[in-house]
């Protein structure tokens, strides 16, 4: 079964420009990934610095095995480093 993956973050201004290149190579990674369907990419309209990414992947292991992947793990670091805080997650199925 489907799921949609919600990736939150919260972005200081400061950073957006060194982590626009992170993000790029954590989407082309994920592409290439299996189970990997689409991916979106949103910022907030009335906070800026805050950004969702809604992540679908065919099943909870395709998404499950890309996220201890140690290549994502690596970009992850990086992210999470620069931002300063950690990356959240929230998995949900089709009803």
């Amino acid at each position: 079964m489907a799921v949609k993956v919600l990736i939150r973050r919260n972005v200081s201004q400061d950073v957006e420009g060194k982590l626009a290149g992170l993000l790029r190579e954590m989407r082309t990674l994920t592409m290439q990934r299996k189970g990997y369907i689409s991916g979106e990419t949103f910022s907030r309209f009335d906070k800026p610095g805050e950004s969702l990414v809604i992540s679908t992947w065919q099943s909870a292991d395709d998404w499950r095995e890309w996220v201890l992947s140690p290549e994502r793990q690596a970009v992850q670091k990086k992210i999470d480093e620069l931002v300063g805080t950690e990356t959240t997650y929230e998995i949900f199925t089709y009803a």
